[in-house]
């Protein structure tokens, strides 16, 4: 009968430790994470042409593709990245995003501008 108790005991305290820390992190930065895809154009023209594509029902990752002018072609996956690592508006525009699938994404609408261009972005994940 010990082993359950501890058992149960260990996997609680994970639990509860694990969700505070990352909400305690959270405003400093240190646990607060998105998986990000976006598409890049510098011209405001192709970002909205972009758009139209995602909003006729064409997958994110295909449209990302043939519009994305940034090192993210593949389907335009950025990766986790961590609050503090993004251009600003990017970054407030990311964390604000809900997570969502490249079948039906939810994207930003208008595109974000920074010094890089328009993006238009997504959240796969995030933690």
């Amino acid at each position: 009968m010990a082993p359950k108790g501890k058992g149960g005991g260990k996997a609680g305290k994970g639990g509860d430790s694990g969700s505070s820390d990352a909400k305690a992190q959270g405003p400093k930065g240190g646990g607060n994470a998105v998986k990000v895809r976006h598409i890049l154009c510098e011209k405001h023209g192709k970002a909205m042409e972009a758009m139209e594509k995602l909003k006729s029902g064409q997958r994110f990752s295909e449209v990302a593709s043939q519009y994305s002018e940034d090192k993210a072609r593949q389907g335009g996956d950025l990766g986790w990245m961590t609050r503090g690592s993004m251009v600003g508006p990017f970054q407030e525009a990311a964390f604000a995003l809900p997570v969502s699938s490249m079948d039906k994404p939810v994207f930003t609408d208008p595109p974000v501008k920074t010094k890089f261009g328009y993006h238009i972005i997504m959240v796969e994940g995030r933690k």
